[in-house]
């Protein structure tokens, strides 16, 4: 039999282990904790699995941790957390599951080892290793976890029509360990999932959520949108994104695929930003273009106002999604709203007015709102490609170049020239221009801290420079 103990090194599972022997009970710990220790994954979840009661083990192991251990105890549920350092630890009793059709929700009762691992989703998830001294370290796998790890494979350890009836999340779960992992789904279980696509309308949208923010928090978000496509989920879920699928001719001519242009830029955005929010503006910036979508005999095929209508679409969908409508939707809404503003400022002169009005527009989402613009050049024309990149670059200048600018003319030092003209008896004129410039760029470069006494000191040791004899200067 395989041993693992390399793969649980640490104190904590001799421990747990040393105290479900004194209870007389077998452990293991399971899923996908074993699953991301064979990928050397850091997972900071511990499950364990004992036959008997969950909740008694994990209270003689919160005992045993002594001081700083927290134990929290959902009888409900039949499990127990416990706390301790950087550990988080949760225990259940081995059990197997029923299911309603018209519920996700099992019917649960006590099982054995063989049972608790039979009912778990996927098989590299359906794995354990003994915490019991007298078999640390040894595998539990009996539907072939190891072999469909090594072969990058996302497959369910029974019939899979069963598993995805039963629980239809699974098939999201599926999608979204494909994922982040970058594995395959096993043909006879990717066709199951499309058997029973119309089973996620079980699903509570609060669940579905999660999902989606795990696929979009991936390394490549776009696996799992194509996944959830090219399965029937997609339909269900964001009809809206699934709409753009597809090119029409006319007369020869032909739209771009949206549907896959936004993967691109999706992906784009997503090796430029961890913001998961300007992952989701990127995902709904063409979210317009099917119900704006316009043949035109002299144009061609247009969107016009694709980027103002999309905008207005996005609160409906974070409604619908259960995701947050507070900052982080009307963020995404206005990046959305703003998406073309770039590439047009790149098509025409890039003005000083211009680019002034959109940095006044975008204010805070600006940097972003350039990330999505450059991520959403996926033009195969690389000439093209790079033309528009290079003005995004000049764009990129004269943001800094005003920026700044701007910024100087905000700036005041602590004196003005009337100040100037009556500390010394001066007429408008060159001279006070002496003073403001020679003041303003001493304050401005920390030369001279910007408070009036500061600069009342400052100009009067300058004045001699230009002649001014301070002893003839006016008093008062």
């Amino acid at each position: 039999m395989t041993n693992l103990a390399h793969l649980i090194p640490q104190k904590i599972f001799h421990t747990v282990g040393q105290v479900a022997a004194d209870m007389g009970r077998e452990c293991y710990v399971v899923g996908g904790y074993v699953r991301d220790a064979i990928l050397h994954r850091h997972s900071k979840d511990i499950d364990f699995v004992t036959v008997g009661s969950g909740i008694e083990l994990a209270q003689a192991v919160a005992k045993k941790l002594g001081r700083g251990a927290r134990l929290a105890v959902y009888r409900n549920y039949g499990t127990a957390q416990v706390h301790k350092g950087d550990n988080e630890l949760e225990f259940v009793g081995a059990r197997r599951e029923s299911y309603h059709r018209d519920s996700r929700n099992p019917i649960v009762e006590d099982g054995t080892l063989d049972d608790d691992i039979a009912r778990r989703d996927f098989t590299i998830n359906a794995m354990a290793i003994s915490v019991t001294p007298d078999s640390f370290g040894e595998l539990i796998d009996q539907y072939g976890g190891v072999d469909d790890i090594c072969d990058r494979i996302i497959r369910t350890p029974l019939d899979p029509d069963v598993t995805f009836s039963d629980d239809p999340l699974r098939m999201m779960r599926a999608i979204r360990f494909a994922t982040q992992l970058d594995f395959t789904i096993y043909p006879d279980t990717f066709e199951s999932i499309i058997h029973n696509a119309d089973r996620i309308k079980i699903i509570t949208p609060e669940r579905i959520k999660d999902e989606l923010q795990k696929i979009m928090a991936s390394p490549k978000p776009s696996i799992g949108w194509d996944l959830l496509l090219r399965s029937g989920l997609l339909q269900h879920i964001l009809p809206e994104l699934s709409a753009m699928k597809g090119v029409e001719v006319i007369r020869g001519h032909g739209h771009k695929d949206n549907f896959y242009h936004t993967l691109q830029v999706l992906d784009n955005v997503a090796a430029a930003s961890d913001n998961i929010w300007l992952r989701w503006a990127a995902l709904l910036h063409d979210i317009a273009k099917p119900v704006t979508k316009r043949w035109d005999e002299k144009l061609g095929w247009t969107f016009h106002n694709h980027n103002f209508i999309g905008s207005k679409m996005v609160p409906s969908i974070f409604a619908r999604l259960k995701l947050p409508l507070g900052a982080e939707m009307r963020y995404v809404q206005k990046l959305v709203e703003l998406h073309m503003r770039p590439i047009a400022l790149v098509e025409e002169e890039v003005t000083d007015s211009a680019v002034r009005r959109l940095i006044n527009y975008a204010e805070e989402v600006l940097a972003d709102l350039m990330i999505l613009a450059r991520a959403d050049i996926t033009s195969k024309n690389i000439a093209k490609k790079q033309r528009f990149l290079d003005n995004f670059d000049l764009v990129d200048r004269k943001f800094e170049e005003i920026i700044a600018k701007d910024e100087d003319a905000k700036f005041r030092p602590a004196l003005n020239g009337n100040d100037i003209m009556e500390l010394f008896g001066l007429p408008q004129g060159k001279e006070v221009g002496f003073f403001m410039k020679n003041l303003t760029r001493a304050a401005k470069e920390c030369e001279i801290e910007n408070t009036r006494e500061a600069a009342l000191a400052y100009v009067k040791s300058i004045a001699p420079q230009i002649g001014i004899n301070l002893e003839e200067v006016p008093q008062g």
